[in-house]
């Protein structure tokens, strides 16, 4: 037990320089990572109003969006916004604090304060003093942790763990989290003043199936930065890859669809996006997680009527790269390469999705 918390210590002391290092190379660099939203202009129109309205104002902003939304860019946005766009920006996720470091690691602590404490060590809250904290998933704090943040943003004083001298630090606070912290209230697993001191101004970030007007620039950001990081030719997404991404649901969000770019861009070597391929469209086996159950916001008639099945966009993609190759289906050149597939595998989609293949050919 000494051993792992002693662990969590040097982990700990690391992520701290880490962040300590970024924060002033970005200020080194002029570089404001939170600068670029892409979506500003159509689906985060409203979220970036807001992100304006609030960034000069010294208040608690809570963040409330779905896994994967992209919550840290905006909060980021707001700190370089801010009048603390000199100060540090440090990111803390809440859920990921083993539970008996969690004020060590937020308010710091004393030397000896308990077993494996070597050495005085400033918390979070410490660090970004001058700056911004960003409490990622803030649900996931215990009760206990709770109050002691309460007093913060009450008063701006904490004490470090085996210590009763108060510390003062200046610090805005972020947070985020994709819980319905209305309800843990009720559920008394979040404190009701808690709550109403985080949420002086919240802002709601729409899930990427609410705004997919936006896929199509994401995709394209995504792109370039994947060419950037392996070191590919820069492929820019095709029509037809943007009417594949459109018409998934993406749970996990923008997470998730970088995630598809990237492993689009390193099937395709820098000469093309393999979307259908990184979707996991071709065998039939998507990469996605069960999706769950959403209110329904429109006619059920009329909503029915605009989804396709994935068997539908498969024999579209299908088709639509057959009669680019004229048909062609072995080979370097044909669509099983193209499509990145062994020929029998889309000899077999075919047969299921009943494609014809000599209409295609006939057009050579």
């Amino acid at each position: 037990m000494e051993n792992d918390k002693r662990l969590h210590e040097l982990e700990a002391l690391r992520e701290a320089a880490e962040a300590d290092r970024r924060s002033l190379m970005d200020r080194l660099n002029r570089r404001e990572p939170g600068d670029t939203i892409v979506g500003a202009e159509s689906g985060l129109r409203l979220v970036f109003e807001r992100i304006n309205m609030v960034a000069p104002l010294d208040v608690p902003v809570l963040i409330l969006g779905d896994t994967g939304s992209g919550k840290e860019i905006i909060a980021r946005a707001i700190h370089v916004r801010s009048n603390r766009a000199q100060g540090a920006f440090i990111r803390v996720n809440c859920g990921a604090i083993p539970a008996g470091l969690i004020d060590s690691q937020l308010f710091g602590h004393e030397k000896g304060s308990f077993t494996g404490a070597t050495e005085t060590r400033k918390g979070w809250f410490e660090r970004a003093d001058g700056g911004t904290l960003f409490l990622d998933e803030v649900g996931e704090l215990p009760l206990e942790a709770q109050v002691r943040l309460l007093r913060i943003l009450q008063d701006g004083w904490l004490e470090r763990v085996g210590s009763q001298k108060p510390i003062h630090v200046n610090v805005r606070i972020v947070a985020a989290t994709h819980r319905d912290l209305a309800a843990e209230v009720t559920m008394r697993t979040f404190r009701e003043d808690l709550w109403y001191r985080l949420s002086v101004f919240p802002i709601r970030l729409p899930a990427l199936r609410e705004r997919p007007e936006d896929i199509p620039a994401l995709a394209r950001h995504f792109a370039q930065l994947a060419a950037r990081q392996f070191g590919l030719k820069p492929v820019m997404p095709t029509a037809e890859d943007i009417g594949l991404l459109s018409s998934y649901q993406w749970p996990g969000n923008v997470r998730e669809l970088s995630s598809v770019i990237d492993r689009a861009a390193i099937l395709g070597g820098g000469t093309r996006l393999e979307i259908a391929a990184a979707l996991g469209i071709l065998d039939g086996q998507s990469i996605a997680p069960p999706q769950p159950e959403r209110p329904v916001k429109q006619d059920a008639s009329a909503a029915q009527s605009e989804l396709k099945t994935l068997d539908d966009v498969q024999r579209e993609h299908i088709i639509a790269t057959l009669a680019s190759l004229h048909g062609r289906i072995d080979g370097p050149h044909g669509a099983a390469g193209r499509l990145g597939v062994h020929p029998s595998t889309l000899r077999a989609k075919m047969r299921r999705l009943k494609i014809q293949w000599r209409p295609f050919r006939t057009r050579a």
